[in-house]
Protein backbone atom coordinates (compact mmCIF):
# COMPACT_ATOMS: atom_id res chain seq x y z
CA UNK A 1 0.00 0.00 0.00
CA UNK A 2 3.24 2.49 0.61
CA UNK A 3 5.21 3.68 -2.03
CA UNK A 4 7.89 0.87 -1.36
CA UNK A 5 5.30 -1.92 -1.49
CA UNK A 6 7.19 -4.48 -3.44
CA UNK A 7 10.62 -3.70 -2.24
CA UNK A 8 12.23 -6.34 -0.12
CA UNK A 9 14.71 -5.95 2.86
CA UNK A 10 17.13 -8.40 5.48
CA UNK A 11 17.54 -6.69 8.57
CA UNK A 12 19.83 -8.11 10.61
CA UNK A 13 19.08 -7.77 13.73
CA UNK A 14 20.63 -4.69 15.89
CA UNK A 15 20.22 -1.76 18.05
CA UNK A 16 19.61 1.62 17.65
CA UNK A 17 19.56 3.29 14.42
CA UNK A 18 19.12 0.35 11.95
CA UNK A 19 16.05 -0.71 13.14
CA UNK A 20 14.71 2.75 13.09
CA UNK A 21 15.53 2.92 9.31
CA UNK A 22 13.93 -0.74 8.97
CA UNK A 23 11.30 0.56 10.67
CA UNK A 24 10.71 3.75 8.76
CA UNK A 25 11.21 1.91 4.94
CA UNK A 26 8.88 -0.62 6.69
CA UNK A 27 5.76 1.87 7.43
CA UNK A 28 6.12 3.09 4.19
CA UNK A 29 5.68 -0.36 2.19
CA UNK A 30 8.69 -1.84 2.29
CA UNK A 31 8.59 -6.06 3.21
CA UNK A 32 11.12 -5.90 6.18
CA UNK A 33 12.22 -9.51 7.12
CA UNK A 34 14.37 -8.86 10.54
CA UNK A 35 16.68 -11.75 11.38
CA UNK A 36 16.88 -12.23 15.08
CA UNK A 37 19.19 -14.62 17.01
CA UNK A 38 17.97 -17.88 17.85
CA UNK A 39 17.22 -17.12 22.27
CA UNK A 40 15.94 -13.70 23.40
CA UNK A 41 18.77 -10.77 24.13
CA UNK A 42 19.13 -7.59 25.25
CA UNK A 43 18.82 -5.82 22.03
CA UNK A 44 17.94 -2.30 24.10
CA UNK A 45 14.02 -2.87 23.41
CA UNK A 46 11.62 -3.82 26.31
CA UNK A 47 11.01 -7.42 26.95
CA UNK A 48 7.29 -6.71 25.64
CA UNK A 49 7.72 -6.74 22.24
CA UNK A 50 4.51 -5.01 21.74
CA UNK A 51 6.02 -1.90 23.77
CA UNK A 52 9.14 -2.30 20.58
CA UNK A 53 8.03 0.64 18.11
CA UNK A 54 11.07 0.43 16.20
CA UNK A 55 10.09 -3.49 15.76
CA UNK A 56 6.97 -2.50 14.03
CA UNK A 57 6.05 -3.58 10.81
CA UNK A 58 8.40 -6.55 10.08
CA UNK A 59 8.39 -10.17 9.98
CA UNK A 60 10.79 -11.99 12.07
CA UNK A 61 13.38 -14.91 11.76
CA UNK A 62 14.85 -16.57 14.31
CA UNK A 63 18.69 -18.53 12.78
CA UNK A 64 21.81 -19.67 14.08
CA UNK A 65 23.88 -17.32 12.14
CA UNK A 66 27.34 -18.52 13.33
CA UNK A 67 26.68 -21.74 12.05
CA UNK A 68 27.43 -22.54 8.67
CA UNK A 69 24.01 -23.54 7.59
CA UNK A 70 22.50 -21.02 9.19
CA UNK A 71 24.24 -18.47 7.20
CA UNK A 72 23.68 -20.35 4.30
CA UNK A 73 20.20 -20.16 4.52
CA UNK A 74 20.19 -16.30 5.17
CA UNK A 75 22.42 -16.27 1.63
CA UNK A 76 19.63 -17.88 0.19
CA UNK A 77 17.41 -14.88 1.33
CA UNK A 78 19.77 -12.87 0.31
CA UNK A 79 19.42 -13.55 -3.69
CA UNK A 80 16.04 -12.65 -3.51
CA UNK A 81 15.91 -9.22 -1.88
CA UNK A 82 16.80 -5.67 -2.44
CA UNK A 83 18.15 -4.26 0.59
CA UNK A 84 20.53 -5.70 3.79
CA UNK A 85 21.05 -3.61 6.69
CA UNK A 86 23.44 -4.61 9.44
CA UNK A 87 24.58 -2.07 12.09
CA UNK A 88 27.03 -4.55 13.28
CA UNK A 89 30.94 -3.06 14.40
CA UNK A 90 33.22 -3.28 11.40
CA UNK A 91 34.26 -7.09 10.52
CA UNK A 92 32.23 -8.55 12.38
CA UNK A 93 29.02 -9.69 9.39
CA UNK A 94 32.64 -10.53 7.14
CA UNK A 95 33.44 -12.80 9.95
CA UNK A 96 30.09 -14.50 10.26
CA UNK A 97 30.41 -14.97 6.01
CA UNK A 98 27.46 -12.28 5.38
CA UNK A 99 29.71 -9.37 4.70
CA UNK A 100 29.19 -7.27 1.07
CA UNK A 101 31.56 -9.55 -0.34
CA UNK A 102 29.24 -13.16 0.04
CA UNK A 103 26.27 -11.21 -0.20
CA UNK A 104 27.11 -9.45 -3.68
CA UNK A 105 27.99 -12.72 -5.10
CA UNK A 106 24.66 -14.09 -4.36
CA UNK A 107 23.13 -11.52 -5.67
CA UNK A 108 25.01 -8.63 -8.03
CA UNK A 109 21.82 -6.16 -7.56
CA UNK A 110 21.56 -5.77 -3.45
CA UNK A 111 21.92 -2.44 -1.79
CA UNK A 112 24.03 -3.48 1.16
CA UNK A 113 22.86 -0.81 4.19
CA UNK A 114 26.12 -0.35 6.90
CA UNK A 115 25.19 1.27 9.87
CA UNK A 116 27.96 2.69 12.75
CA UNK A 117 29.07 5.30 14.64
CA UNK A 118 32.45 5.72 13.34
CA UNK A 119 32.10 4.57 10.18
CA UNK A 120 33.97 1.29 8.13
CA UNK A 121 37.40 2.87 8.43
CA UNK A 122 39.49 5.75 10.22
CA UNK A 123 41.07 5.30 13.76
CA UNK A 124 38.29 4.94 15.56
CA UNK A 125 36.13 2.92 13.17
CA UNK A 126 36.20 0.03 16.09
CA UNK A 127 35.76 1.50 18.84
CA UNK A 128 32.61 0.95 20.80
CA UNK A 129 30.29 3.65 21.77
CA UNK A 130 26.93 5.20 21.41
CA UNK A 131 25.08 8.33 20.31
CA UNK A 132 26.48 10.81 22.80
CA UNK A 133 30.08 9.80 21.62
CA UNK A 134 29.43 10.14 18.10
CA UNK A 135 28.00 13.18 18.51
CA UNK A 136 30.27 14.90 20.83
CA UNK A 137 32.80 14.71 17.73
CA UNK A 138 30.37 16.98 15.50
CA UNK A 139 30.39 19.96 17.55
CA UNK A 140 26.44 19.50 17.88
CA UNK A 141 26.95 17.90 21.63
CA UNK A 142 28.91 21.23 22.59
CA UNK A 143 26.82 23.56 21.17
CA UNK A 144 23.23 22.20 22.65
CA UNK A 145 22.83 23.35 26.24
CA UNK A 146 23.20 26.74 28.26
CA UNK A 147 26.15 28.07 29.65
CA UNK A 148 25.37 27.23 33.13
CA UNK A 149 24.60 23.53 32.63
CA UNK A 150 27.19 23.00 30.19
CA UNK A 151 26.70 20.49 26.84
CA UNK A 152 22.91 18.38 27.60
CA UNK A 153 22.26 15.03 26.02
CA UNK A 154 19.42 15.90 23.04
CA UNK A 155 18.27 12.63 23.64
CA UNK A 156 19.37 10.06 21.17
CA UNK A 157 17.79 11.60 18.25
CA UNK A 158 21.08 13.85 16.58
CA UNK A 159 22.91 10.87 16.38
CA UNK A 160 21.26 7.90 16.23
CA UNK A 161 18.35 8.52 14.15
CA UNK A 162 18.77 11.81 12.82
CA UNK A 163 22.42 11.60 11.92
CA UNK A 164 22.09 8.03 11.67
CA UNK A 165 18.58 6.10 10.35
CA UNK A 166 17.93 8.83 8.11
CA UNK A 167 21.08 9.34 6.00
CA UNK A 168 20.61 5.20 5.94
CA UNK A 169 17.59 5.29 4.65
CA UNK A 170 18.33 8.02 2.46
CA UNK A 171 21.46 6.41 1.19
CA UNK A 172 19.65 3.20 0.28
CA UNK A 173 17.10 4.57 -1.44
CA UNK A 174 19.60 6.71 -3.76
CA UNK A 175 21.34 3.00 -4.52
CA UNK A 176 18.23 1.93 -5.71
CA UNK A 177 17.67 4.44 -7.91
CA UNK A 178 21.49 4.34 -9.18
CA UNK A 179 20.84 0.63 -9.91
CA UNK A 180 18.07 1.51 -12.11
CA UNK A 181 20.56 2.51 -14.82
CA UNK A 182 23.47 0.77 -13.50
CA UNK A 183 21.63 -3.03 -12.63
CA UNK A 184 24.52 -2.95 -9.85
CA UNK A 185 23.47 -2.73 -6.18
CA UNK A 186 26.39 -1.57 -4.05
CA UNK A 187 27.65 -0.72 -0.01
CA UNK A 188 26.51 1.99 1.32
CA UNK A 189 28.36 3.10 4.48
CA UNK A 190 26.54 5.33 6.67
CA UNK A 191 28.13 6.53 9.80
CA UNK A 192 27.04 8.63 13.19
CA UNK A 193 29.36 10.87 13.04
CA UNK A 194 28.71 11.18 9.31
CA UNK A 195 25.59 12.20 9.21
CA UNK A 196 25.47 14.88 12.50
CA UNK A 197 28.10 16.66 11.00
CA UNK A 198 25.88 17.17 7.60
CA UNK A 199 23.11 18.24 9.78
CA UNK A 200 25.43 20.94 11.31
CA UNK A 201 25.91 22.52 7.83
CA UNK A 202 24.32 25.35 8.24
CA UNK A 203 26.09 26.03 11.82
CA UNK A 204 29.35 25.64 10.27
CA UNK A 205 28.36 28.82 7.80
CA UNK A 206 27.13 30.91 10.35
CA UNK A 207 30.61 30.57 12.26
CA UNK A 208 32.72 31.11 9.34
CA UNK A 209 30.41 34.45 8.86
CA UNK A 210 31.14 35.40 12.58
CA UNK A 211 27.28 34.87 13.33
CA UNK A 212 28.10 31.96 15.73
CA UNK A 213 29.70 31.99 18.63
CA UNK A 214 30.89 28.47 20.50
CA UNK A 215 29.86 29.76 23.44
CA UNK A 216 26.68 27.49 24.40
CA UNK A 217 23.46 29.98 25.19
CA UNK A 218 24.75 32.81 23.31
CA UNK A 219 23.63 32.62 19.66
CA UNK A 220 20.68 32.87 17.98
CA UNK A 221 18.67 29.32 17.97
CA UNK A 222 20.59 27.90 21.36
CA UNK A 223 18.92 29.72 23.45
CA UNK A 224 21.00 32.69 23.29
CA UNK A 225 17.91 34.91 22.07
CA UNK A 226 14.98 35.54 24.33
CA UNK A 227 12.82 35.25 21.18
CA UNK A 228 13.89 31.99 20.65
CA UNK A 229 13.30 30.12 23.79
CA UNK A 230 11.38 28.84 26.43
CA UNK A 231 9.27 30.25 29.41
CA UNK A 232 7.99 28.74 32.21
CA UNK A 233 4.07 29.49 33.10
CA UNK A 234 2.24 30.04 36.36
CA UNK A 235 1.06 26.38 36.34
CA UNK A 236 4.80 25.26 35.97
CA UNK A 237 4.39 24.17 32.05
CA UNK A 238 6.35 25.85 29.85
CA UNK A 239 6.06 27.55 26.20
CA UNK A 240 8.34 27.65 23.42
CA UNK A 241 8.20 31.20 21.78
CA UNK A 242 10.32 31.54 18.10
CA UNK A 243 9.18 35.26 16.42
CA UNK A 244 12.56 35.31 14.88
CA UNK A 245 11.45 37.97 11.83
CA UNK A 246 10.84 41.12 12.98
CA UNK A 247 7.26 40.87 11.78
CA UNK A 248 6.32 38.30 14.22
CA UNK A 249 8.46 39.58 17.07
CA UNK A 250 6.51 42.81 16.58
CA UNK A 251 3.24 41.07 17.23
CA UNK A 252 4.87 38.63 20.37
CA UNK A 253 5.51 42.51 21.77
CA UNK A 254 2.13 43.76 20.99
CA UNK A 255 0.08 40.89 22.86
CA UNK A 256 2.23 40.26 25.46
CA UNK A 257 2.05 44.14 25.91
CA UNK A 258 5.67 44.69 26.09
CA UNK A 259 7.10 48.15 25.93
CA UNK A 260 7.36 49.23 22.05
CA UNK A 261 10.69 50.29 21.99
CA UNK A 262 11.70 46.39 21.91
CA UNK A 263 10.46 46.00 17.79
CA UNK A 264 13.47 48.02 17.04
CA UNK A 265 16.03 46.78 19.54
CA UNK A 266 15.15 42.95 18.71
CA UNK A 267 18.61 42.06 17.67
CA UNK A 268 20.26 44.64 19.82
CA UNK A 269 22.23 42.19 22.21
CA UNK A 270 22.41 44.75 24.97
CA UNK A 271 18.48 44.43 25.57
CA UNK A 272 18.62 40.81 25.52
CA UNK A 273 18.75 40.40 29.31
CA UNK A 274 15.94 43.04 30.30
CA UNK A 275 13.93 41.82 27.15
CA UNK A 276 14.06 37.95 28.72
CA UNK A 277 13.41 38.92 32.22
CA UNK A 278 10.15 40.81 30.92
CA UNK A 279 8.51 38.04 28.51
CA UNK A 280 9.35 35.62 31.30
CA UNK A 281 7.47 38.24 33.64
CA UNK A 282 4.51 38.27 31.51
CA UNK A 283 4.23 34.63 30.89
CA UNK A 284 4.77 33.88 34.61
CA UNK A 285 0.49 35.50 34.95
CA UNK A 286 -0.64 32.91 33.17
CA UNK A 287 -1.30 29.47 32.56
CA UNK A 288 0.10 27.21 29.56
CA UNK A 289 -3.57 26.54 28.47
CA UNK A 290 -4.12 30.38 29.07
CA UNK A 291 -1.53 31.09 26.53
CA UNK A 292 -2.39 28.53 24.52
CA UNK A 293 -5.73 30.21 24.17
CA UNK A 294 -4.11 33.36 23.31
CA UNK A 295 -1.51 32.79 21.58
CA UNK A 296 -1.90 29.36 19.61
CA UNK A 297 -2.15 29.53 15.54
CA UNK A 298 -0.93 33.28 15.87
CA UNK A 299 2.53 34.90 14.00
CA UNK A 300 3.93 35.29 17.22
CA UNK A 301 5.50 31.74 16.32
CA UNK A 302 3.82 30.18 19.87
CA UNK A 303 3.58 26.70 20.91
CA UNK A 304 3.16 24.81 24.40
CA UNK A 305 5.80 22.37 25.46
CA UNK A 306 3.70 18.82 25.43
CA UNK A 307 4.71 15.97 27.13
CA UNK A 308 5.18 12.71 25.23
CA UNK A 309 1.86 11.39 26.75
CA UNK A 310 0.79 15.24 25.72
CA UNK A 311 1.56 15.38 22.41
CA UNK A 312 -0.80 12.86 20.75
CA UNK A 313 -3.47 14.54 22.61
CA UNK A 314 -3.14 17.65 21.29
CA UNK A 315 -5.94 18.85 18.44
CA UNK A 316 -3.74 19.36 15.60
CA UNK A 317 -1.78 15.81 16.15
CA UNK A 318 -5.67 14.49 16.09
CA UNK A 319 -6.84 16.30 13.13
CA UNK A 320 -3.84 15.02 11.31
CA UNK A 321 -3.94 11.89 12.57
CA UNK A 322 -0.49 12.05 13.41
CA UNK A 323 -0.67 9.07 15.95
CA UNK A 324 -2.22 5.92 15.56
CA UNK A 325 -3.22 3.27 18.68
CA UNK A 326 -1.52 0.24 17.57
CA UNK A 327 -2.09 -2.89 19.97
CA UNK A 328 -3.70 -0.76 22.83
CA UNK A 329 -1.37 2.23 22.84
CA UNK A 330 -0.58 5.63 21.03
CA UNK A 331 2.17 5.69 18.68
CA UNK A 332 3.68 7.83 15.79
CA UNK A 333 2.30 7.34 12.74
CA UNK A 334 4.33 6.71 9.45
CA UNK A 335 5.75 9.70 8.02
CA UNK A 336 5.50 11.50 5.77
CA UNK A 337 2.20 12.11 4.08
CA UNK A 338 1.75 10.51 0.25
CA UNK A 339 -1.13 11.51 -2.03
CA UNK A 340 -1.74 8.21 -3.71
CA UNK A 341 0.45 5.64 -2.03
CA UNK A 342 -1.02 5.95 1.71
CA UNK A 343 0.83 3.35 4.17
CA UNK A 344 -1.06 0.94 6.23
CA UNK A 345 -1.90 0.62 9.78
CA UNK A 346 1.13 -0.26 11.57
CA UNK A 347 1.19 -3.89 12.97
CA UNK A 348 3.16 -4.17 16.32
CA UNK A 349 6.82 -5.66 16.30
CA UNK A 350 6.72 -9.90 16.09
CA UNK A 351 7.78 -12.28 18.40
CA UNK A 352 10.94 -13.73 17.90
CA UNK A 353 10.79 -16.06 14.78
CA UNK A 354 7.48 -15.90 14.70
CA UNK A 355 7.61 -16.03 11.17
CA UNK A 356 10.77 -18.08 10.52
CA UNK A 357 8.32 -21.00 8.32
CA UNK A 358 6.32 -18.61 6.83
CA UNK A 359 9.50 -16.77 5.23
CA UNK A 360 11.34 -19.51 4.22
CA UNK A 361 8.60 -21.12 2.25
CA UNK A 362 8.17 -17.73 0.29
CA UNK A 363 11.70 -17.76 -0.42
CA UNK A 364 11.61 -21.27 -2.15
CA UNK A 365 13.16 -23.79 0.94
CA UNK A 366 11.47 -26.85 0.79
CA UNK A 367 8.84 -28.39 3.73
CA UNK A 368 11.38 -31.00 4.44
CA UNK A 369 14.39 -28.29 4.43
CA UNK A 370 12.38 -26.20 6.46
CA UNK A 371 11.57 -29.19 9.11
CA UNK A 372 15.75 -30.38 8.72
CA UNK A 373 16.59 -26.76 9.49
CA UNK A 374 14.36 -26.74 12.78
CA UNK A 375 15.57 -30.20 13.55
CA UNK A 376 19.44 -29.32 13.44
CA UNK A 377 18.26 -26.29 15.95
CA UNK A 378 18.91 -24.00 13.53
CA UNK A 379 16.28 -21.93 13.12
CA UNK A 380 13.36 -21.42 15.89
Amino acid sequence: MGPLKGLRVIELAGIGPGPYCAMLLADLGADVIRVDRLASTDLGVPVDRRFDVKGRNRRSIAVDLKSPVGRDAVLRLVERADVLIEGFRPGVVERLGLGPKECAARNPRLVYGRMTGFGQQGPLAHAAGHDLNYIALTGALHAIGSAQSGPMPPLNLVGDYGGGSMFLALGILSALFERQSSGQGQVVDAAMVDGASSLMSLFHGLQAAGQWSDSRGDNLLDGGAPFYSTYQTRDGHHVSLAPLEPKFFAELVRRLDLDPSYVAQQYDRRCWPQMRQDIAHRIGQRTRDEWSSLLEGTDVCYAPVLSIQEAPTHAHARARQAFVEVDGFMQPSPAPRFERSVPETPRPAPELGEHTEEVLLEFGFSAQEVTALRAQGVTR
